[in-house]
């Protein structure tokens, strides 16, 4: 057994699909899959071997962010412990990602000392109660309009400008959303999936009040990809139009179900999540020094 920092994608996505079948849930978040085909991302992958065959990988970004994926034909074999440490010893205080916090995780977090830092949850919604959801009133004065349909009205700059100062506004708060400057805007938009139409604003006047940014995935499933609202157009009733808004495209596009993420700590969003009709289907944890 080796400990390597080569890495061949096409053999990580194979142990990736190998393990995400076998746990039901993805060990990988969408920026560390871009990050293994992906070398200009900055992320650095150690890999664990046997007999030359692939069994385990751990990535770590830019940011100080670690996940760790193990086969599930070779476990129990120190692999993920070997793989952990890597990633710590690189990085002390590394944030380890558990999707699906399984019992394994909690096991090796524990042996570890590492502590419970972060909670993500997935919510996801479907069937007769996501059609009720995909019905948005959007308020008197206000329009809703897509990102073609922006860019038409108030031209590509204006209209990203005013979508960066948004979301920057709405995720101040967080690692990972804010922040973003058009540069950052543009990666995310720069991927296989990303669907101008699928974009959605809600304007006063000429005022930017909130963005709704759908994902569809394949077959049958939609995403609240990014939803926020700007600083003045908080606490005016406009988060359930405008989460409605973006349901509606994705019911429109032929999704049967829908799913977002929202940090298990905002009991504002979850509340507001569940009285929507969304329901808690996954759990994803951070691990820490």
């Amino acid at each position: 057994m080796t400990i390597t920092d080569h890495l061949d994608a096409e053999s990580a996505m194979q142990l990736l699909d190998a393990t995400e079948r076998n746990d039901k849930v993805a060990p990988f978040s969408e920026a560390f899959l871009r990050g293994v085909r992906e070398p200009a991302l900055g992320h650095v992958h150690d890999v664990r071997e046997e007999g030359g065959k692939l069994v385990g990988i751990a990535a770590l970004a830019p940011d100080g962010s670690a996940e760790i994926a193990v086969h599930p034909n070779t476990r129990r074999r120190g692999h993920g412990r070997a793989l952990a440490e890597a990633v710590l010893a690189r990085v002390p205080k590394a944030q380890l990602w558990a999707h699906g916090n399984l019992p394994a995780a909690q096991a090796l977090a524990e042996s570890l000392g590492l502590a419970s830092t972060r909670e993500l949850l997935v919510m996801g919604i479907e069937g007769t109660t996501l059609d009720a959801a995909a019905n948005p009133a959007i308020p008197s004065g206000f329009e809703a309009l897509n990102y073609p349909q922006a860019v038409e009205r108030f031209g590509t700059q204006n209209t990203e400008r005013a979508w960066l100062t948004a979301n920057n506004e709405a995720f101040s708060w967080h690692p990972e959303q804010g922040g973003w400057d058009v540069a950052r805007l543009h990666q995310g938009m720069d991927t296989d999936w990303f669907d101008p139409s699928g974009v959605w604003f809600l304007y006063d006047g000429d005022q930017l009040a909130g963005f709704h940014w759908t994902k569809r995935h394949p077959g049958d499933v939609g995403e609240v990809y990014v939803i926020g609202l700007a600083t003045a157009y908080r606490g005016k009733g406009l988060g359930a139009p405008l989460l409605s808004l973006g349901l509606k495209h994705l019911v429109d596009a032929a999704s049967c179900q829908v799913i977002l993420y929202v940090e298990a700590d905002n009991a504002p969003a979850v509340r507001r999540y569940t009285e929507m009709g969304f329901r808690v289907r996954e759990q994803h944890v951070v691990y820490a020094r």
